[in-house]
């Protein structure tokens, strides 16, 4: 079976979202977890640390490659990312679940074209979703 090297690769720098929302690993992980489902990709395990005094690192593991999320609640940023290998998972799709569920006030994202030689760098458009 051969398997394409074709990936997108989305990073997004978000500002202004709730400290508390921010400051619950938890809650993250949950929230990625779903994310990660919403696109369709397939979670292998998940990592997640509650910092001190305040922050979180949640990391899941996919099949296709990671979901991430990195915070700083007393600055209410977030710096998250989705890489995923193939064309049948799309990570803008978890992107978007995140942004609607941590409701920031302003965002800064790229998506990288990886896998098909020079590394090409898109904006990425973020849509609006609404969850149910």
């Amino acid at each position: 079976m051969e398997y394409s090297t074709f990936g997108r690769h989305v990073a997004v720098d978000a500002w202004g979202v709730d400290f508390d929302l921010l400051n619950n690993a938890e809650f993250l992980q949950s929230q990625l977890v779903e994310a990660a489902e919403a696109c369709g990709a397939t979670v292998l395990s998940v990592q997640s640390k509650q910092f001190e005094p305040q922050g979180a690192t949640v990391l899941v593991l996919l099949s296709e490659s990671h979901l991430s999320i990195h915070t700083y609640p007393e600055k209410g940023f977030a710096a998250l990312d989705c890489y995923t290998c193939g064309e049948t998972v799309d990570p803008q799709l978890a992107i978007d679940y995140m942004i609607a569920v941590l409701k920031p006030t302003a965002t800064h994202a790229k998506k990288l074209v990886r896998g098909m030689g020079e590394l090409r760098v898109e904006e990425s458009k973020m849509n609006q979703i609404e969850l149910v």
